[in-house]
């Protein structure tokens, strides 16, 4: 029972899995509830059929506190043997910005960090999580982005 419980292990070990990577991180869109921003998340799928995205999952950090969460249910697919550009929008309500007002001042930027979870459904393994991070500087919208 051990050998085939290593074997199995083995093998999932070595097949080849989805592999993702953030390329843009933006801004989408300003409101008058909010700005919404929207990250572009390349992923690559080695197998030649399309693989379903069951969910994404989604945070946005400042200065280690959490401006922004969501999920996204059921997002499409990846195209198969191909490279799928995947949009998450990320609204921040305009009160979240304001509680960062120290870290806007200094350079009309905010420092973050964007994680994302894609929970895919690879045929005959199920579920498996794609996990892909960035840090970096997202800039405020002005005036000129206003009107």
């Amino acid at each position: 029972m051990n050998k085939a419980k290593n074997y199995v292990t083995e093998k999932v070990a070595e097949m080849r899995k989805p592999e993702a990577s953030i390329k843009d991180f933006d801004i989408n869109s300003v409101t008058r509830e909010g700005v919404e921003y929207e990250a572009k998340i390349a992923v690559t799928n080695p197998y030649s059929h399309s693989i379903p995205i069951c969910e994404i999952n989604f945070d946005l950090k400042s200065d280690g506190s959490e401006i922004a969460r969501g999920k996204i249910l059921d997002p499409g697919s990846l195209t198969g043997n191909d490279t799928t550009m995947v949009q998450v929008p990320v609204k921040v309500p305009h009160n979240i910005l304001i509680s960062l007002v120290k870290d806007i001042y200094r350079d009309w930027d905010i420092d973050y960090e964007l994680n994302v979870q894609l929970i895919i459904d690879l045929p005959v393994f199920g579920d498996i999580t794609i996990p892909v991070s960035q840090k970096g500087e997202i800039k405020l919208p002005t005036l000129r982005d206003l009107f």
